[in-house]
């Protein structure tokens, strides 16, 4: 997709993690974002109240430049605008091939197209222990609110495959459903430690490998339906910490929300020939709900 800046903008709803409109995470897309400046991305972020939005304009490092803003900052990569952004592009015709090179701020991902279900490259997994980062385990029970006494059967850690996530395994999705959580308390640790947030689950799943939950209040995202960022680090987990010796893995997620909106993603990792990950990948599908007119988001 080149030459599209002086192209007027369009802006779209897609969904992510799902090929229904019922369920999955809805992402703001708009194409042709060229002329764009960043505070007018931010403005349109923060009225369309969706936890991210991404803006495509041409590259010329990749076959697009893609930039994703919550609706209070930017930030470098989020998963389930990557799938919706996508989605979009080849739905569009605006994609040729069955692979693209995505520019981001933080360099390029390659990003596939298979059986109509979009997949993004993530990077190896590196984890940090509580004990590294400074967290005691008691801080993050408080902040979301587990019962007096609780004890981590398994560790939490801080897993990054692009950005970071503290990774907390509970022990069934009563525990995960009832959290109440201390949104102040999730901030001050997240921001602390350079997190995007929390990502709560349990391998009682049903017929998924996991069940997630994800708080994030430093983007100004209470609780998100799908984390395609967070569940690549999370498959990574299951992998290395939990041992389900498996390349292909998945994670539901907006399953356990007040207002549930069931998000299915699928993670496949890839092993060297002695079992350690050397990267993944991570997507699903995407539909586009509707283009909206911009109306006031152009002024």
């Amino acid at each position: 997709m080149t030459n599209t800046d002086q192209i007027t903008p369009e802006l779209y709803l897609v969904k992510a993690f799902t090929n229904t409109p019922v369920g999955g995470n809805t992402a703001g897309v708009v194409l042709f974002a060229d002329r764009l400046p960043r505070e007018r991305r931010q403005k349109i972020a923060a009225m369309l109240e969706l936890s991210e939005t991404a803006f495509v304009s041409a590259s010329d490092q990749g076959d697009v430049k893609v930039e994703f803003y919550t609706p209070v900052r930017q930030i470098p990569h989020c998963g389930h605008a990557t799938v919706a952004a996508f989605s979009l592009l080849w739905q569009k015709g605006l994609l040729k091939n069955g692979s693209a090179i995505k520019e981001s701020i933080e360099g390029p991902r390659l990003i596939t197209f298979d059986s109509n279900k979009v997949y993004q490259s993530q990077l190896a997994p590196s984890y940090t222990s509580l004990d590294t980062a400074g967290i005691v385990p008691h801080d993050i029970i408080d902040a979301l609110g587990l019962p007096e006494g609780f004890e981590f059967e398994h560790p939490p850690v801080i897993a990054n495959t692009g950005v970071s996530f503290l990774l907390v395994p509970l022990p069934d999705a009563v525990a995960l459903r009832g959290l109440q959580l201390d949104q102040a308390q999730i901030k001050e640790l997240s921001d602390r430690n350079g997190l995007v947030g929390f990502y709560v689950f349990t391998i009682e799943a049903g017929e998924a490998d996991a069940s997630a939950r994800m708080f994030a209040p430093s983007y100004g995202i209470p609780e998100e339906s799908a984390t395609g960022m967070a569940a690549g680090p999370l498959a990574c987990y299951l992998h290395d910490f939990l041992h389900i010796h498996k390349t292909n893995f998945l994670i539901h997620q907006g399953y356990l929300m007040g207002h549930p909106s069931p998000s299915q993603i699928e993670v496949q990792l890839e092993l060297d020939e002695h079992g350690n990950i050397t990267g993944l990948r991570v997507g699903g599908a995407g539909i586009v709900i509707r283009q909206m007119e911009m109306g006031e988001f152009w002024i």
